[in-house]
């Protein structure tokens, strides 16, 4: 029996342990379902999105690059989708964008700006391809789906009848606000931020001329508004009180007060230039369905929450399923938080 128990264990081979993965480079900083993200693609980026007059240290550096990577395996996440549902950006798409891009600068300044950060108009080219095709896997998979009835329209109006039931005159109020200053996040549809100070006039200018050609004003303000909270609502600030437009500051009272329905203004607030728009001014009493702006002001804030709630959660399904491995992140842990160097040694994969 004890011969019979020690063949047994002699016989039973030991399990071979399963060979090394091969190293990752240190110009490797994510893979993405077996995509590299490169170092190289992550400097550009935070070349692109950075304000090149500003000093960082070498931990702002990192923090910020990190940041960027997240952002660039979000988009490899959304073009893999758009592969997949055979979405393509034309270039004529890219062309607009391009353009759009130069259009408060001079051709000489725009080169300038490149060769500070340096890079090529093919870079810039593909970053906006890639930004165009993971915004149309959004407005497929998020937008297209966020729509809203009349009878959800009517359902909330119903609900919510005191809201409607002015106990004074109120303001109608929508904003576009330009900073002169590099913003940490941009909520405009475009991407469009103004870093310095003739870039944010040149900006408001742009916008005046387009706004008095006849633009609407929404669409704007959800293309170039730089404020994360009133962009998404095509810069709608809803209605404000007689009383509280007469207690702001003065340049922002004397504004709302000046002007009519359907004007727009310029001012200075804390830095920022805020273009104010007079949307309607509304009188006391009980409003419905019909009066102007009510069916649409409820309309628009119901897609919006759905939108939000829609975005939210696509995208952190398709982040979750993704296969993700975020080296540089391990890096700087593996580092104790000091900088990453530009040469890495290898990592082995997971």
């Amino acid at each position: 029996m004890l011969a019979a128990v020690c063949l047994g264990a002699a016989c039973r081979s030991t399990p071979s342990q399963p060979a090394a993965p091969p190293p990752v480079s240190a110009d490797t900083y994510a893979t993405v379902n077996g995509t590299n993200i490169t170092r190289d693609e992550v400097e550009k980026a935070f070349r692109q999105a950075g304000d090149s007059s500003q000093t960082l240290s070498d931990e702002e550096a990192t923090t910020a690059k990190l940041s960027v990577l997240d952002d660039l395996i979000l988009q490899e996440i959304l073009i893999a989708k758009a592969r997949q549902q055979n979405l393509q950006v034309a270039d004529s798409e890219i062309d607009t964008a391009y353009a759009e891009l130069q259009k408060n600068v001079t051709g000489e300044q725009f080169q300038q700006q490149l060769t500070q950060r340096k890079l090529t108009p093919a870079d810039v080219r593909d970053g906006l391809r890639r930004r165009l095709l993971s915004q149309k896997v959004l407005d497929k998979e998020v937008t297209e789906k966020a729509a809203v009835t009349d009878q959800q329209v009517t359902d909330f109006f119903n609900a919510n009848r005191a809201q409607f039931n002015l106990p004074e005159d109120a303001f109608h109020l929508a904003q576009i606000v330009v900073t002169p200053v590099r913003d940490q996040q941009v909520a405009n549809r475009t991407g469009d931020d103004a870093n310095t100070p003739e870039a944010a006039n040149a900006k408001v200018k742009m916008l005046m001329d387009r706004l008095n050609m006849g633009a609407a004003f929404a669409d704007l303000a959800r293309d170039y508004s730089e404020d994360p909270d009133s962009a998404p609502r095509g810069g709608d600030l809803g209605l404000v009180p007689v009383s509280s437009v007469r207690q702001a500051p003065p340049a922002m009272r004397d504004a709302v007060l000046q002007m009519t329905p359907g004007r727009a203004r310029v001012i200075s607030q804390n830095g920022a230039l805020i273009i104010l728009f007079v949307v309607a001014r509304e009188q006391a009493g009980q409003r419905d369905l019909s009066t102007p702006q009510v069916k649409q002001q409820i309309t628009d804030a119901l897609r919006q929450r759905k939108e939000t709630l829609l975005r939210t959660a696509y995208l952190t399904a398709a982040r979750t399923d993704a296969q993700v491995v975020n080296y540089l992140a391990r890096r700087v842990v593996e580092s104790q938080g000091k900088p990453v160097a530009a040469q890495q040694p290898p990592l082995a994969k997971p």
